[in-house]
């Protein structure tokens, strides 16, 4: 059993829409960055690859690869899925905190763990997507960017 740990942190714009987990959110502004820039994707990205011990997104996908360029990042979370089953690692579960003043997150939050547990494969029962805020504090607190802590734990195929 390894486990890992993501952040990720994007601030917010206007004249982009805002994606979670797959999700388009309606909110006024969007999450600026080279893909999607959606920061719980990244975040989860991030958690299984370090599990891994297979680096970064960064690493996989530059932010200088026009290749990239508004790549929907659910998609991206697929691929880092198929790297780690290349070193036979399977996700035993997924644990999110998405920190933010707004918008809320519950209505969108059974959508999101549904998209992510289907770009993982595994059952949306070992997916967990909670929200907090910042209490005003800093740049989420006030409501310039959104942030997404992540934890994941893999274990060897075959390896119960």
């Amino acid at each position: 059993m390894r486990v890992g740990f993501g952040y990720d942190i994007h601030p917010l714009m206007y004249g982009r829409e805002l994606i979670l987990g797959g999700v388009q959110i309606p909110f006024d502004r969007g999450l600026q960055g080279h893909s999607d820039a959606d920061v719980l994707c990244h975040a989860i990205s991030d958690s299984i690859l370090g599990a891994a011990a297979l680096g970064d997104i960064g690493i996989y996908f530059p932010d200088d690869d026009p290749a990239y360029k508004n790549a929907p990042s659910v998609e991206l979370l697929k691929q880092v899925y198929t790297i780690i089953r290349k070193f036979k690692y399977q996700i035993v579960n997924i644990d999110t905190t998405i920190v933010a003043e707004a918008p809320k997150i519950v209505p969108y939050r059974e959508a999101m763990v549904q998209n992510i547990a289907e770009a993982l494969e595994m059952s949306p029962s070992c997916v967990s997507i909670k929200a907090t805020t910042n209490e005003h504090l800093g740049p989420v607190g006030r409501g310039e960017a959104i942030a997404v802590h992540a934890v994941c734990l893999i274990e060897m195929e075959g390896k119960k």
